[in-house]
């Protein structure tokens, strides 16, 4: 029992991560906050994501170039590019990669805004950092892992922000249904988000790219949009006034 709490709360808490504070804002900047808070969810991306710690900067960098080409040759990890998800995979870590060194040839257009805390940068992708992550997850299934196949689900925790990305990068951009008519594959995953906090609702994402609630229609509970009113309402962060509810 413990071993699969310590398993779904590393899965949400890494995923809240990535959604909102690497997808919404450093993306998109869907909201604002300030400098300290910035450094203080930088800090919890490190700590919930661990050894899969994904830089906020090559996210926002990279998303961003998915929304201008999406579909395209130049889209950073299309399934219409690639021959399956270890290519698409391979290919994402070449990008993330050129940008996390600073090496690529990306416009500055695209990087504009992005936030980019260096220490963290590097703390988060050094090697030491992420063995001593998978390090602590082993030590932590050794204490308390009742069953041998929980120690099946160790790789998941090595790779956590990886995995979350394929499920929406691959499958919902081959799965799922449209509510609008966009300019790429996109799709909304699942009618009701209990497994990605609102990242798949991938196709109202593509129509609507800076409205920080991702749910359309009556069913889709964006799972995240709550945690920011919050945040909002405590005056944490400052939500754009373009972020009105919209149903169908």
């Amino acid at each position: 029992m413990t071993i699969l709490v310590f398993f779904i709360a590393h899965w949400y808490l890494s995923l809240l991560m990535q959604t909102f504070f690497l997808h919404r804002y450093a993306a998109h900047k869907m909201f604002t906050m300030s400098p300290a808070w910035e450094k203080f969810f930088y800090t919890a991306t490190w700590i919930f994501q661990g050894s899969s710690f994904l830089s906020p900067y090559a996210y926002g960098v990279m998303h961003r170039l998915h929304h201008a080409y999406a579909d395209t040759e130049l889209d950073p990890h299309s399934p219409s590019f690639s021959d399956s998800i270890a290519d698409m995979m391979w290919k994402t870590k070449n990008y993330y990669n050129n940008i996390v060194r600073q090496t690529d040839q990306i416009d500055a257009k695209f990087k504009k805004g992005v936030p980019h805390w260096d220490l963290m940068e590097k703390i988060g992708d050094s090697w030491i950092s992420r063995i001593g992550w998978g390090t602590l997850y082993v030590l932590f299934y050794i204490q308390f892992a009742t069953f041998w196949w929980m120690f099946l689900l160790l790789p998941i925790h090595f790779l956590m922000g990886p995995v979350h990305g394929v499920i929406i990068n691959w499958y919902a951009h081959r799965y799922g249904y449209v509510n609008f008519k966009v300019d790429d594959t996109a799709k909304n995953l699942l009618p009701f988000d209990f497994l990605m906090m609102g990242e798949s609702y991938h196709n109202n994402h593509h129509k609507f790219g800076g409205r920080a609630n991702f749910g359309i229609k009556w069913h889709e509970f964006d799972p995240t949009y709550p945690f920011i009113l919050v945040l909002n309402k405590l005056k944490i962060i400052k939500l754009k006034k373009n972020n009105d509810l919209l149903y169908m």
